[in-house]
């Protein structure tokens, strides 16, 4: 069974043609359980996220603030595996047509194997992977594995790359770019950095994929702001503080359906 990177490209050209960015939600598998991260991520795209990105939950995640390292932490001490994970991409897929992708870092995914994980989560229905920590001259062999099972690889840019590594990093991707806003680790912040809307200029110099911004988006607002400039605006740690702030599994379904209308609203009204 082929990956659904032919489906993220078909919703993220979507809400281009509507002339919005697509919203993304991001929140970790098996937080707070496996089958409660499912409704979760269910409820994020009812609420109005167009795709959803589901982490796989690491014990030293270098890239994730305070908020997410909670969910990972909850998430391994409820025992969750990366069979798991694709599960979850299955379950959430199954459920809402919407193109899954998953988040890790790259040891995960090297120990399990890079040609049974792709396998493994094409069949799940995944759209790819979001690769952070992998440099692209160490990627042939997972591109290449995700190119046969028709996966996404995304790569990771920062307001530090320059220029020409921004030509190499995009050459090498798929699906789309993930622009992390400012340097520095996930998390709800009180503005967005400007470095944000230079980047996502620059990489788009670069390519045709379109450029999502990620780090830093918690409200309206905040995704308004960025929908302006960027083709999709990724939020994880409000979504996942949402859920730990909740009184109970209900209420949190509620609070993340609710923050997904309330961001989906911010980008149709930025342009």
């Amino acid at each position: 069974m082929a990956g659904n990177l032919e489906l993220l490209a078909s919703v993220l050209g979507r809400a281009r043609n509507e002339g919005r960015a697509a919203l993304v939600g991001y929140l970790p598998a098996g937080f707070p359980t496996v089958d409660g991260g499912v409704a979760a991520m269910t409820a994020m795209i009812e609420g109005g996220c167009d795709v959803v990105e589901v982490g796989l939950p690491h014990s030293d995640p270098v890239l994730d603030g305070p908020v997410i390292q909670t969910a990972d932490d909850i998430a391994l001490r409820g025992g969750v595996k990366i069979r798991d994970v694709i599960r979850t991409v299955g379950e959430v897929h199954a459920a809402t047509g919407a193109p899954v992708l998953c988040m890790t870092y790259w040891n995960p995914v090297d120990r399990y194997g890079p040609e049974r994980f792709a396998a493994d989560l094409a069949e799940a229905g995944g759209a790819g992977c979001i690769l952070p920590d992998l440099p692209v001259e160490e990627s042939e062999v997972w591109r290449k594995a995700a190119e046969q099972h028709g996966l996404a690889t995304v790569f990771v840019v920062a307001p530090s790359s320059r220029d020409e590594r921004l030509a190499k990093i995009t050459a090498a991707g798929s699906g789309f770019v993930y622009a992390a806003s400012l340097m520095g680790v996930t998390g709800t912040r009180e503005s967005v950095g400007l470095e944000a809307r230079e980047l996502v200029e620059r990489t788009r110099a670069t390519t045709e994929l379109p450029v999502c911004v990620g780090l830093g988006v918690s409200n309206a607002t905040q995704a308004a702001e960025v929908a302006a400039f960027a083709d999709g605006v990724i939020v994880g740690s409000a979504f996942v503080k949402r859920l730990l702030e909740a009184e109970d599994h209900e209420a949190g379904l509620h609070a993340v359906r609710e923050l997904a209308g309330e961001l989906a609203e911010g980008v149709r009204v930025a342009r």
